[in-house]
Parts: C-alpha cells; structure tokens; sequence
C-alpha cells in the first residue's frame, strides 16, 4: 500500500505540472473509487482550477483557486498519472478516472484492485477532515516529546500504534518496521513501556527512513510507480522489511517474520529484543 513516501513523490511529480491549469471534464470509468454519486462528482469538477498538489498522510491533495480539494487516497494499487493528452491512458493498465484539461491534457486514476478513493472537499470541510489524522512525522511541530506523548496513552504494539493514522499520519508498514529496526525497538513491545531515549532513537528513525525513501522516489514492492510511470528505488535499501530469513546487516542474525493485527512484521530477534 502507497505510504507516505509514495504520496509525496507523487504530489511533487505532480505539482510541478498542474498548477494554473483547468478541469474541462471528467469522465468515471469505475463508480466505486468516487465518493458519493458520480453524476455529482463528475459535474462539480469542471472549470476548476489547480492551485497546488501536496500531501496528507498517506493521501494525494488536489487543491484548486476557491479553497476545495480533491482528495485521493491511493488505496493497495492506485496510481496517479498525467500526459499531454487521453493518450496517456495507454500507460493505465486499469483506468478508473479520467480528468480531462482544457489544455488538452489528461490526468488518470488507475487502480487494479479499486481500493482506493476519490473525495472532493468543500473548502469549509477541510479543516474538520484533516483533524481526523494525526500529526504529520516531518513537520516541525512532531518533536520526540510528541511522540513520547502519544506513545504513553497506549499498550497496543508499538507497530501497531505507527499504523493508526489517528496517531500519525502516514506511516504504513513498511516504513514502521524499518523505522522500529533502526531504533532496535521489536515491533510487539507495548508503546507505553518504551522509555524517553527509546522513544528519542524512534522518533529519529521515523524522521530518517521517510526522508531516504522520498529522496529514492518511494519503495516498489509491487505496483507503485510515480507520476511519470517510474518505480521507487527504496526497496533495494530495506534492512528489516520483507528479509525474514536473510542475514541481519548488523549483527548477523536471521531477520524473523512474526504477524499480529493481520500484518507481517519483520525484525532482528538479537537487535530488537522482545518484550518481557
């Protein structure tokens, strides 16, 4: 599933062509990745015009001159792609919707398995709807006595509580168990037990392992690609995530796999020991 990193590489492709330009018409191949009645969606779009694309948590942000936004969250397998034109779709192996421009050219939202999702945000809801996610890991304001903080109210894994986009926005599996490795902290201790210079070693390795993986254009396992149809790079530089059996880079030992909450978890039984 796209996490941080894959949204903001996204955004950026994105923003570096959009802004100024109109929406002429939009045409929904697949109802179900659109919010509320697509005849609605459909019409309310065009003559709309791009101000900016950015980010929140793990979701695409369209905004437009009177304030609204199109939010898209990605879902396993959605992609964003832009062209010069409806040609373009040629790229999208499973077009869902096309965004026409009245410059002629054409952005597309492809998803294989249509779990992702399309809202369009009124200007006066926006506030209200970001207040639903947590802080943003690479924002000034998420200092380690934030996440000391966050972490003492709960006794959920502490991979668990980096999951829970109430708590913080955008970190997905991925990147918490890579996160949790560098930090030697294992994935099952409980987040209210970690202490001040634990919580000082993850609050680090969560800022660290987002910044390399957006500078490597997001980690491609299997169908993330950018913008531009290119993979992320990231996946060649994981230490813990997807290597159980695999010799750990520090110490040597076999990286295990474990599951709870319904997804995998990775780590170096000897560097991140377990909880008591």
């Amino acid at each position: 599933m796209p996490e941080l990193p894959e949204a903001e590489t996204i955004a950026r492709g994105l923003h570096s062509v959009l802004p100024g330009r109109v929406i002429a018409s939009v045409t929904i191949l697949r109802d179900d990745v659109v919010k509320g009645p697509p005849r609605g969606f459909a019409a309310a779009l065009p003559g709309r015009q791009f101000r900016d694309v950015g980010r929140r948590g793990k979701n695409v942000v369209f905004t437009f001159e009177d304030g609204s936004r199109l939010v898209i969250n990605l879902g396993m397998t959605g992609r964003i792609l832009s062209g010069a034109n409806s040609g373009q779709a040629r790229r999208a192996t499973h077009p869902a919707v096309h965004f026409h421009l009245a410059d002629g050219g054409c952005v597309t939202y492809d998803d294989v398995r249509r779990f992702g999702l399309l809202t369009l945000i009124p200007r006066a809801r926006w506030r209200d709807w970001s207040r639903r996610l947590g802080p943003e890991p690479l924002a000034r304001s998420f200092t380690a006595r934030v996440l000391r903080k966050t972490l003492s109210r709960s006794r959920a894994p502490v991979r668990s509580l980096l999951l829970d986009q109430r708590k913080i926005a955008g970190v997905g599996n991925i990147y918490a168990v890579e996160a949790l490795w560098f930090a030697r902290i294992h994935p099952a201790t409980p987040a209210n037990v970690i202490g001040e210079r634990a919580t000082a070693r993850l609050h680090r390795s969560v800022r660290r392992v987002l910044r390399r993986a957006i500078r490597a254009g997001g980690t491609t396992l299997r169908n993330y690609r950018n913008a531009e149809g290119d993979v992320g790079r990231f996946g060649r530089a994981l230490h813990a995530y997807g290597r159980a059996d695999e010799p750990c880079v520090r110490c040597r030992t076999s990286i295990e796999r474990i599951v709870f909450g319904g997804r995998s978890a990775f780590f170096c039984p000897r560097c991140q020991a377990a909880p008591r």
